[in-house]
């Protein structure tokens, strides 16, 4: 990891995935300032079988960070139910004990659980929130002492510049990953076809409701029976989720999206997110292996040490794009909503 820098200077958290111990580790040891990650349950966004933590692996994943200078930030950061809220507070005392740095919320009441019950735990503004403007991040400030909150992927440059101009919270950006066609905490399409909210239940495509099945017009993806995909002999599957699926239009012999699969890159941007105070980026990815958490934060570290070292004589290494094109989805880069050249 990169010496800190000195307290009187620019800072740039890069905040990086954890989805297991392995890629815990990962993050850390190419030079994450702090990662964050979840319980294996309805209480994260990444509720995937076989992917997050219990709670001997999180008393090992803090310990290991913290002995390398690492933050470890919990996600608790779907919405609990009226019949059983039980889990998501148990995960928040599970992520207090535990000594973890900060909670991950997006549930007002979940804030004022923390608050009441560990007072001395910093709390984070998910962006499951779907805080996209500085009144409402001041409200959750005000009410809850959020420190930090992370901004929906929606907004341009200009806009972030307005938010930060006009609150004292941290604020925290996505740097580099897949990207999500709604707002963060937003999403209903995902409840339509499966009958269960990512905002509730932590994942937007079920295990349960994916079904896949060789026809003679291809291999074909159903999510909760709906027909997401075809894929032609010899093209690369995607996990199937409704708002990257290929679609038939009026009877076109065409493939149509929602959204295409595509990575968001925001390297060349950089500067100017320094520049406009922005505290974090993150890097999505809780879902990916090790070996993609290794890979994508190496280069940021490298890319934001650079960065705050050489200022304005900054650039983009062709080195760096040609690692991250081996991550991408779709090996596509975008600069997203961060990019609005017609206003």
């Amino acid at each position: 990891m990169s010496p800190a820098l000195a307290e009187t200077g620019p800072s740039l958290d890069l905040v990086c995935p954890a989805g297991s111990l392995p890629a815990l580790k990962a993050a850390v040891d190419n030079g994450a300032n702090c990662v964050y990650l979840g319980l294996r349950d309805a209480t994260n966004a990444r509720n995937f079988a076989g992917l997050n933590f219990d709670h001997n692996a999180i008393a090992s994943g803090v310990a290991y960070a913290h002995a390398r200078g690492c933050k470890v930030l919990v996600a608790i950061n779907t919405y609990p139910q009226a019949a059983n809220v039980q889990p998501w507070h148990h995960a928040i005392d599970e992520a207090a004990n535990l000594d973890a740095d900060a909670v991950i919320l997006a549930d007002p009441g979940l804030m004022a659980y923390a608050v009441k019950h560990h007072p001395r735990l910093r709390l984070h503004l998910s962006v499951q929130g779907s805080a996209t403007n500085y009144e409402a991040i001041n409200l959750y400030h005000r009410h809850f002492g959020v420190q930090r909150a992370v901004l929906p992927r929606v907004l341009s440059l200009e806009q972030v510049r307005q938010v930060i101009d006009k609150t004292s919270v941290e604020i925290e950006v996505f740097g580099f990953g897949s990207l999500c066609v709604m707002v963060e905490g937003r999403c209903q399409l995902s409840s339509y076809v499966t009958g269960e909210s990512p905002n509730t239940h932590g994942v937007c495509s079920p295990a349960k409701a994916v079904r896949w099945q060789e026809t003679p017009a291809g291999l074909e993806a159903r999510l909760g029976g709906v027909l997401i995909d075809r894929y032609a002999p010899g093209e690369k599957a995607g996990y199937p989720t409704l708002c990257k699926g290929r679609f038939d239009v009026a009877n076109e012999h065409s493939y149509y999206a929602i959204e295409e699969p595509t990575s968001l890159n925001t390297l060349e941007l950089l500067p100017q997110l320094v520049k406009m105070g922005v505290r974090a980026v993150k890097i999505e990815g809780r879902q990916r292996s090790p070996a993609y958490v290794a890979q994508v934060t190496r280069v940021w570290r490298q890319a934001i040490d650079s960065c705050l070292a050489q200022g304005h004589r900054y650039a983009v290494k062709t080195s760096w794009m040609s690692e991250l094109d081996q991550v991408a989805e779709g090996q596509q880069h975008t600069l997203g909503a961060y990019h609005r050249p017609w206003k």
